[in-house]
């Protein structure tokens, strides 16, 4: 063992309390990283077990050859087929049984009245398919569907709602059907496909309420009989089917599902994880670089020492970074099994939360194990790179030295250094969403802005310190007086140890800050666009729920109290060969209730060959009234359209509108998304909206909002995504806090002296430990400041560069009560980080402490 070694080893023997700060941040981000990893890798492993399970008796799929995709959404909308096919695709040699699979959305209503899932998971509903081995779904208890009416649902579903075999129910197909469970169902072994809920009709049923006309199905399911592989049954269905229609394996169609399930949740869950794990480390960069610094720097003496009896610079380098590297792999190393347990514990806790986490053992790859141990170790000695640096440049006689200056903040290449990116990130924002919208520029802005504040900390904390600190003078006397010298004193310090915390504020305050511009846009976006006086939908958002009748439009029509009720049912359809998502309403009645801008045209006269379209797209696609523009649908037929209106503003409106007799001859299930309704003049707001809900209760109950509660519920689903952010980051809060106790630590450690001699001349333990926590508290509210500063404008960037991507028009809003709780959350997080530091300060021996050297 070399001499280097043997000095990083017996300095981290007698100094194992210095480096308890680095070890939990490097702890703490490696196994968020690795729980991540291998959460995601169990996920797929156990959705694929579980599609292979569920249709393993199913060995070729039947199905339209092209699918419909629309903008923003990953799975397409296919032609249906004709059950009579079933006839044809049995009389192949090598098909062991062939059966239709008809599906479309039917959501449950619960025992309490509240329809069963739908918060973004699809709510299924179709026909059982009586063959075991063709159905995914296996009868688990009570008997199969026989008569009109009867239902088997899948077990999760039937637990949620707490519903039971014997019970009545409503199901919306959307239109409210009652309905008994004779029977609950498992899929792939579990109570269901994640949150998916599935119920099962007969075929009659199912051809009543989930098509537009019966004789059409989903696809055709078809079992091999013995000997026939699944690709030679592939190979002799293919010329019995007609033109536009397809067959593929088994094991493709669950290999397509289960990279449904990847694509649209795993990939972005894990992504989303993923992404909070970066800023975990990145925080805990910051602090693990903060620790080396100071112990490289409180060794000056010792290292000068070294080099004066004759230490290389390489040697007193490399025995910096043996310490960093056995400290990185030890922690890194803690981090994997902390990973393994953190899945483990979230693959027990997803269940309590509703969330069913398939059953199996933890998946843990190689690549798993070995990604965050490398990031780990290159994270934790690329932040002691420098200090490690630093170290091997110590003059040798550093050793006759007492104490080194830190002059960082007085650095005039760091202030001019400083001032040219934040002006450099400043341009670039303002070109990436101002001038030309671009998302890199955009990004590289913010990027730039994150660099300038971190190079400006040290030249900004002096004055932000003295700002920060001046009220302490008055609250505190001489404490806060020394407390806000000791912050001042090592500029560079204090900014290093506020960084961490800073760019965990930061990010808090960047999600904020868009989570309340995206609630102001779509308040603005219905305040602006909806003229109505209330607005029937369904509790729900995403690709769940079932939608609402579309005779509930006009059943609300008919009465007395109402002048214009008008639904927003949802087409898809190729327009000049792209997917295009169709607004299916009476045009006339959209105009009354809905402000679309100047239009251009007539939305009388669209009839059923006439199109509407908003005036970006018409731009887009190059058209104007009097154009064509040619449509095709689901079913195969094509069929041109001329433009006969053009309109200002999309919105809720949607891009594209045609009347629901051009849409009938090529619906599948029919559904409304919204419905919006005025009152006749004169009538109050409370004797409408009750109409209307006595109205609206026949016909499953849908939700009845005014203008302003609508907004609100619209925007519901990004208060749950910030609380999912918020309780993420408290990971990056917790390493920060870290930072900044152990900071503080290592640096009372340095003025051990002087402490001794403040109780000397009569400082109380009280004075001391308040005098602590408040440096603490000043650092924090440095950082807590910048971090603000900084969050809120990459919220503006973020803002403005969604508004350039996207058709809508975003609103940029501060909210100043979520960004006082951030303000006060930092400083309590400086004042906790405060507590033990002050504690072990307040315990010194005074005269012990007057003789350290």
């Amino acid at each position: 063992m070399n001499a280097s070694l043997r000095l990083s080893l017996t300095s981290l023997r007698a100094h194992r309390r210095r480096f308890a700060g680095t070890f939990l941040a490097v702890f703490l981000g490696v196994a968020f990283l690795a729980g991540t990893l291998v959460m995601g890798d169990t996920l797929r492993a156990s959705f694929g077990s579980m599609f292979g399970e569920a249709t393993s008796g199913t060995d070729a799929v039947v199905r339209g050859a092209d699918a419909i995709t629309t903008p923003g959404e990953a799975q397409g909308v296919r032609r249906p087929v004709g059950t009579s096919l079933v006839r044809t695709v049995e009389r192949v040699p090598g098909v062991a049984a062939a059966a239709p699979n008809i599906q479309g959305a039917g959501q449950l209503v619960g025992t309490d009245g509240k329809p069963v899932g739908g918060q973004g998971p699809p709510t299924l509903a179709g026909n059982w398919i009586t063959d075991p081995k063709l159905n995914p779904y296996q009868l688990a208890e009570g008997r199969l569907p026989a008569r009109s009416g009867e239902v088997v649902v899948n077990r999760g579903a039937a637990k949620k709602g707490g519903l039971k075999i014997g019970d009545t129910t409503t199901l919306r197909t959307p239109d409210p059907v009652r309905v008994t469970i004779v029977g609950l169902a498992t899929f792939g072994g579990q109570d269901g496909m994640a949150q998916v809920t599935f119920t099962g009709m007969t075929q009659a049923d199912a051809e009543k309420y989930l098509t537009a006309r019966p004789g059409r199905a989903a696809s055709i399911q078809v079992r091999a009989g013995p000997g026939v592989s699944q690709r030679e049954l592939v190979r002799r269905l293919t010329p019995v089917l007609p033109k536009g229609v397809e067959a593929i394996t088994g094991q493709q169609s669950a290999q397509e599902n289960n990279d449904m399930i990847s694509s649209q949740f795993l990939t972005l869950f894990t992504t989303f994880l993923l992404v909070f794990s970066g800023v975990a480390l990145l925080v805990a960069t910051f602090s693990i670089h903060n620790t080396f610094a100071i112990v490289v720097a409180q060794r000056t003496r010792e290292n000068g020492l070294l080099r004066a009896l004759g230490a290389s610079r390489r040697q007193v380098s490399a025995a910096a970074l043996a310490e960093a590297c056995v400290v990185a792999v030890t922690a890194s190393g803690a981090g994997l099994a902390g990973g393994i347990g953190i899945a483990a514990g979230l693959q027990a806790l997803f269940p309590a939360i509703g969330f069913p986490f398939p059953d199996g053992d933890l998946v843990i790859k190689t690549l798993s194990m070995a990604l965050p141990l490398a990031v780990g170790i290159v994270v934790c000695l690329g932040s002691a790179l420098l200090p490690a640096v630093r170290a091997g440049r110590t003059a040798p006689l550093a050793a006759l030295r007492e104490t080194a200056v830190d002059s960082s903040g007085a650095s005039r290449f760091r202030a001019v250094a400083g001032t040219v990116l934040a002006a450099a990130a400043l341009a670039a924002a303002l070109t990436g969403v101002l001038v030309s919208p671009s998302v890199w520029l955009a990004g590289l802005g913010a990027l730039l802005a994150l660099v300038s504040f971190v190079v400006l900390g040290p030249v900004a904390a002096t004055t932000a310190v003295r700002l920060l600190g001046a009220p302490l003078d008055r609250v505190r006397g001489v404490t806060g007086a020394l407390a806000r010298r000791n912050a001042l004193r090592t500029p560079k310090r204090t900014a290093a140890t506020a960084s961490a915390l800073m760019i965990g504020v930061a990010v808090v305050s960047l999600f904020t800050v868009f989570g309340a511009s995206l609630k102001a846009t779509m308040d603005r976006t219905v305040s602006r666009s909806f003229a109505g006086d209330v607005a029937v939908s369904t509790p729900s958002f995403g690709a769940g729920g079932s939608g609402l009748s579309p005779r509930l439009a006009p059943a609300l029509q008919r009465l007395p109290e109402v002048d214009t009720a008008v639904g927003l049912g949802r087409g898809v359809a190729e327009v000049d060969g792209k997917g295009r998502a169709l607004t299916v309403t009476d045009p006339a009645a959209l105009a009354r209730t809905f402000d679309l801008g100047t239009v251009t045209g007539s939305l009388r006269d669209l009839g059923t060959d006439g199109i509407a379209l908003t005036r970006a797209e018409a731009d887009r696609q190059g058209l104007h009234t009097g154009d064509t523009a040619r449509l095709t649908f689901t079913d195969g037929r094509t069929q041109n359209f001329t433009v006969r209106a053009v309109y200002g503003q999309s919105e809720l409106a949607g891009d594209y509108v045609i009347t629901r007799a051009a849409w009938a001859p090529h619906r599948t299930q029919d559904a409304d998304t919204l419905i919006a309704v005025t009152f006749e003049h004169g009538v109050s707001a409370d004797a409408g909206k009750a109409a209307v809900r006595k109205a609206a209760a026949r016909y499953g109950n849908p939700e009845v909002q005014t203008r302003e509660e609508y907004a609100q519920s619209s925007a519901g689903g990004i208060d749950m995504m910030l609380t999912l952010v918020y309780a993420l980051l408290a990971l990056a809060v917790v390493i920060a806090l870290l930072g900044i106790a152990n900071t503080l630590t290592l640096a009372l450690h340095e003025r051990t002296r002087e402490l001794g001699l403040l109780r000397a001349v009569g400082q109380t333990r009280a004075q001391l430990r308040a005098m602590v926590r408040w440096e603490s508290v000043l650092v924090a509210a440095f950082g807590t400041a910048g971090g603000l500063a900084l969050g809120s404008f990459l919220g503006w960037v973020l803002v403005k560069a969604s508004d350039g991507a996207s058709d809508t028009a975003f609103a940029f809003a501060l909210p100043p009560a979520r960004l006082a709780v951030v303000v006060l959350v930092g400083l309590a997080a400086g004042a906790l980080a405060g507590l033990r530091p002050a504690r072990r300060a307040a315990r010194l021996d005074v005269l012990r402490a007057i003789a350290t050297e």
